[in-house]
């Protein structure tokens, strides 16, 4: 496997503290990836020198975490800042608040720090001189926990006993989920069951890190298994209560057949590749939020009358709830918003269907549709109608320099009022269908429509 700059930034900083006569090691996530032939995204030492000899030992140093042994040590390798976690051997006192020790020991026993780490595939280390010089990450593992036979049966298993884990860390919880969906592992059954009987704890975590776990578990490739594992282990129903409500909400089975809206959930997640925007991802869990409250048995069939402006409110609680941005929150609810309005995409005037594509990350939607329709009854005709008009139409035939304007209008004599906005708008309409090419033509137009000035 080709060393990255990660890893070589890492190397250096293992080789300068052994050189100086402390311990360090490659630890956590970056060892797991290695036995699993993944390349790691980024590497974490730990080492027995305490913060402040790190702080001094490096020329770019960052104490972010120097309370809890943890300092960030910069470098510059082929021109790509490097930023690598330096942690120091510890042991933890009480979690007072569920998330971080009150009080830290350092240490000088590596097998000691690995003990307090959550899951036994992470919780490895790894000698990278070792590696260097066998070629075998195997060899240069240091295995205190079992982590290497977790690894190789698919399990996810928490360090010790699994009540401590998460009594210390609720948001073990949610990565234990996320872990066992991302490779597709299994969760122990005593890990299992310790998450059912700690998941009524998960709100004390900050709603900014529950935010960012659901994320990731949405964006890594394997967002229907995390879901259907949030919702086993009564996670789901603790951090994302409207989407729980989802469950056997039935549906039209003429335009639904594969089933109730959590089943319809679910498929769209299963489709979401790695990778996906985060706004996409939340788009597709959230598009249909609003059924369970809209649900109505009529005597032709099931609708959901405004589920999708219901819909919106739900999303927007959840936005808020989980404190994401105001541009992340404006498109989440747009794609929530619009989802319905292909429906119409063949039969909508040329005006109406190049306001749709002005839309802020139209592609988002197209998405989005594709998705909802491939979970559906698969038809793919108005996705395949909007994608092709979409992307045979020039930007400035969509966003054309206006053709009149407010001043337009009040130098051809009318006085400004609440009718100037649908004066300007009606000629906007007519400029997008060719209807009109000039400003006097407009003025023509607006005369006709609205009587002279």
């Amino acid at each position: 496997m080709t060393r990255t700059s990660a890893q070589i930034a890492a190397e250096e900083i293992v080789e300068r503290l052994r050189a100086e006569g402390y311990d360090a090691y490659f630890a956590g996530g970056c060892v797991r990836d290695l036995l699993l032939g993944h390349t790691p995204k980024d590497f974490d030492v730990a080492t027995s020198a305490h913060p402040d000899v790190v702080l001094e030992m490096f020329p770019r140093t960052f104490a972010v975490g120097a309370h809890f042994g943890v300092v960030l040590v910069a470098d510059e390798i082929d021109g790509q800042e490097i930023v690598t976690e330096v942690a120091t051997f510890r042991s933890d006192g009480a979690y007072a608040d569920g998330r971080r020790p009150s009080e830290v020991r350092f240490s000088n026993n590596a097998q000691e720090d690995v003990v307090r780490r959550d899951f036994t595939i992470n919780g490895m280390l790894l000698d990278p001189q070792v590696l260097k010089e066998t070629g075998d990450v195997s060899s240069a593992v240091l295995d205190y926990v079992g982590g290497r036979t977790d690894l190789a049966a698919g399990v996810i298993r928490a360090i010790g006993e699994p009540a401590r884990r998460f009594e210390e860390d609720k948001l073990r919880m949610l990565r234990a989920v996320r872990f066992a969906a991302r490779f597709q592992f299994a969760i122990e059954p005593a890990t299992e069951a310790a998450i059912r009987q700690f998941s009524g704890s998960i709100a004390q975590v900050s709603c900014e890190r529950i935010r960012d776990e659901l994320t990731r578990m949405l964006t890594e490739g394997r967002a229907r298994l995390a879901f259907e594992l949030l919702d086993q282990t009564g996670l789901l129903k603790q951090v994302l209560p409207e989407i729980d409500r989802l469950h056997g909400v039935e549906q039209p089975p003429e335009y639904h057949p594969e089933g109730d809206v959590w089943i319809h959930t679910l498929l769209l997640l299963e489709r979401l590749p790695a990778g996906c925007s985060p706004t996409l991802a939340w788009g597709a869990l959230l598009h249909d939020v609003g059924k369970p409250a809209t649900f109505v048995r009529a005597p032709d069939r099931i609708r959901f009358n405004g589920h999708v402006e219901v819909g919106v409110k739900i999303a927007a609680d959840i936005c808020r709830r989980l404190r994401f941005s105001n541009e992340d929150t404006t498109q989440i609810l747009s794609l929530v918003e619009n989802h319905m309005r292909f429906g119409d995409v063949e039969r909508m005037k040329e005006s109406t269907l190049k306001r749709f594509f002005r839309l802020p990350r139209f592609e988002e939607h197209l998405a989005l549709h594709r998705v909802d329709c491939l979970s559906s009854h698969g038809d793919l005709s108005l996705y395949e109608f909007a994608k092709a008009r979409y992307e045979a139409t020039p930007v400035e035939e969509v966003r054309p320099a206006l053709l009149m304007t407010g001043q337009d209008l009040i130098e051809a004599g009318y006085q400004p009022g609440p009718e100037f906005k649908e004066m300007l708008a009606f000629a906007e309409d007519a400029q997008l269908e060719g209807r009109i090419s000039s400003t006097d033509e407009g003025l023509v137009l607006i005369r006709e429509r609205f009587g002279k000035s």
